[in-house]
């Protein structure tokens, strides 16, 4: 038993470690490219039960916020300055790599 539960703990870290460097080998998105394709990672995961529903929702609660954070960022200076979008970059990535997790870990919605 306990040599199952090392034996996933250091999958699931090679996995995240590889992750941001498959991110930053990733060709460049704007702003609206990425949050259209992280709101269609959660719709496909919910529409094909790789997501339960309280995870969609928080999903969905963190992808909301980071739109509320970005207008903030907008408002305050009349656009991105090169701090806010790399903040906002990094915020994406790891909503990313929650979303790849989350539908990866093999919580299916039951019908």
């Amino acid at each position: 038993m306990m040599k199952r539960v090392l034996l996933t703990l250091a999958a699931a870290s090679a996995v995240l470690v590889s992750l941001p460097a498959a991110a930053n080998a990733a060709p460049w998105q704007s702003i609206n490219q990425r949050q259209a394709n992280l709101d269609r990672r959660i719709d496909q995961g919910v529409r094909n039960g790789s997501l339960t529903r309280p995870e969609a929702t928080r999903l969905r609660g963190e992808f909301r916020d980071l739109m509320r954070l970005e207008n903030n960022y907008r408002r305050s200076g009349g656009g991105l300055n090169a701090w806010e979008r790399q903040d906002l970059d990094r915020r994406f990535d790891r909503l990313s790599n929650r979303i790849y997790a989350e539908r990866h870990d093999r919580q299916d919605r039951r019908y």
